[in-house]
């Protein structure tokens, strides 16, 4: 079957990409009949058999557009997807797009605010400070004098992006349909998640708030700066903030890292950024070099909140834990943190993920800022877990992302950082903070109504078992196993044998029949008559056995898909009821 659209120009050019890069280490592993069908209805060039590494591919999608940009940085966090080197180099990208003209950028600011640019600022820079796929900004100074930062969205990028995720929508439902491989690593879902974080990133009025809120989160911190937004001169399509003069921490020189000493630097921000994650749960999720810079007063400031992260109360509890663990190099505690908060199917080969994880763990043992990666080091582990048929939560692999970029901006600014010890004492500091936090007497109202609940019905359900284990009233409701089903199938086996018996009687009958001469029935032999009698009842049995037992077996199983798990429940009968304990 033929599974390329007709409208081919629409998707040339993610057909083009996975044509290239069909004999490399992405698709390999990913073969089948509908990505064989896809290669022979396009002539294969001797430049998309070769060799394509990583680095091409972060290019490749930095020329394919904005769309892709954001795709592939969301790609990096599922290593249940790609391999670990294009993991790597996916977490990296960063887009380098042409400028808007500054007549575009006039034409939307003031279409936005609603007023001339002249009035609405004192000053307004032509040249921008710096161009992405999706914003540009621009410096400006307010009438009161305040220095300020504008973002200004894309012109069409909203209508782009749209239309390049109706076309990837379209694709992967095609894929899901075709292939047995798309259909398993549930490329649709996939492609619905990315489009539901694109789509907030696109929304400017919420990147404020998420300053805001991250902005009251950190204030204690002095050497980390969050710049907040002007919401007056904020839309969706504009972001006004607050100036922050510096560079990107990646362009810091030498010179500088021997002069100055930005331990006490990087000490904040690693308990800044385990703060957002264990304490608040709220992140910054796209910390890469370029959205790190360093003020001219040896600060740190974190920009671009347009991805963010979200870990539930449980979750945060779980990555303490992994992060203790990882601290301390005990692998058999981080891989058993891991597998709480994962799913693994029934072949999951629990036994090699376990021992894969604590070789990991201890071979990070002893290594300085610039070896010791625990971004790289959980990215891995997910990719491991992936392998061995296990499903790790989604937050992971962001969590992983999120460190990897950090390690890298630790072992630029200090690679000789002892991150591992840091860790460990910020991390035992925060679980001891988080149970003061916890601790606080709001925390308890939910469980104090439970328990008030609990006191209150307690005494009459106790006097209710006791009354009637002494009245002899208590009875248990086994529901283990359908009776009425089990009783059934024995029933059919008795009368199946029963049968059985007959026939075998019925055949040694008419074969001792067969010597008694001038012996019939409607003039047929009586032995032949009980022989005919028997081999109607032989093939009956036969077609019973063969044609119903089938369906007897599909709604068994149909049976078994609809309760996986034994019940057992307790009934206690009285005067006014039944009281009902179950364990499911």
């Amino acid at each position: 079957m033929n599974i390329i659209p007709e409208n081919l120009k629409k998707y040339q050019k993610f057909i083009s990409l996975v044509l290239k890069y069909r004999n490399s280490d992405i698709l390999s592993a990913a073969s089948d009949k509908a990505l064989d069908e896809l290669a022979e209805d396009q002539e294969l060039s001797e430049e998309s058999n070769r060799y394509t590494s990583p680095e091409e591919l972060v290019e490749d999608l930095k020329n394919m557009g904005p769309t892709y940009v954001k795709i592939g940085q969301t790609l990096s966090t599922r290593p249940d997807l790609l391999p670990e080197p294009y993991l790597l180099a996916l977490a990296s990208l960063q887009d380098d797009v042409e400028e808007i003209p500054y007549s575009e950028i006039q034409k939307i600011v003031e279409e936005e605010l609603g007023t001339k640019i002249s009035k609405a600022f004192l000053s307004f820079e032509t040249q921008p400070l710096a161009s992405a796929s999706i914003g540009q900004v621009h410096k400006a100074v307010l009438r009161s004098g305040k220095e300020v930062a504008v973002k200004i969205q894309r012109p069409g990028i909203r209508k782009n992006f749209i239309e390049d995720l109706d076309t990837l929508k379209e694709l992967s439902d095609l894929a899901v349909k075709h292939s047995k491989t798309a259909k398993k690593y549930g490329i649709d879902d996939v492609l619905d998640e990315m489009r539901h974080i694109l789509i907030h990133e696109l929304d400017y009025n919420r990147e404020a708030q998420n300053l805001i809120a991250l902005g009251k989160n950190l204030e204690k911190f002095e050497h980390i700066v969050i710049p907040q937004p002007v919401l007056d001169y904020s839309t969706s399509k504009i972001l006004t903030m607050d100036f922050v003069e510096g560079q990107k921490i990646t362009s810091v020189h030498g010179i500088q890292k021997t002069e100055t000493d930005f331990s006490v630097l990087i000490d904040e921000l690693v308990e800044a950024y385990l703060q957002q994650i264990i304490f608040d749960g709220f992140a910054h999720a796209d910390p890469h070099p370029g959205n790190v810079h360093l003020t001219k007063d040896r600060k740190i400031a974190l920009m671009d909140l347009g991805m963010v992260a979200k870990f539930s109360p449980n979750l945060q509890e779980q990555i303490l834990k992994l992060l203790i663990a990882i601290s301390k190099y005990n692998g058999e505690e981080v891989s058993k943190v891991l597998l709480e908060i994962s799913q693994d199917d029934r072949n999951a080969d629990i036994i090699g993920f376990k021992k894969e994880i604590n070789r990991i763990v201890l071979d990070s043992q002893n290594r300085n800022a610039a070896e010791m990666q625990t971004g790289k080091m959980l990215i891995r582990m997910n990719k491991i877990a992936a392998e061995k048929g296990i499903r790790i939560a989604v937050e992971l692999n962001i969590l992983g992302k999120i460190l990897l970029n950090l390690d890298q901006i630790v072992a630029v600014l200090a690679p000789q950082y002892d991150l591992a010890e840091s860790m460990k004492k910020i991390l035992e500091k925060m679980m001891v903070k988080k149970m003061a936090h916890e601790a606080k007497p709001e925390n308890f109202f939910a469980q104090l109504i439970e328990t008030k609940k609990l006191a209150e019905n307690l005494p009459e359900r106790l006097n209710k078992i006791t009354e009637n284990l002494a009245q002899n009233q208590f009875e248990l409701k086994i529901d283990a196993l359908d009776e009425e089903r089990f009783t059934d199938a024995f029933q059919k086996v008795a009368n199946r044998i029963s049968i059985a018996l007959i026939i075998a009687a019925l055949i040694i009958g008419s074969s001792l029949l067969m010597r008694v001469p001038n012996f019939q029935i409607f003039g047929i032999s009586i032995a032949m008559f009980f022989f005919i009698i028997a081999s109607v009842f032989g093939l009956w049995l036969a077609y019973k056995m063969v044609i119903k037992d089938e369906d007897f077996k599909r709604k068994n199983n149909h049976q078994k898909n609809k309760s996986q798990n034994k019940k057992f429940s307790a009934v206690i009968k009285n005067d006014r009821g039944f009281c009902l304990l179950s364990n499911n």
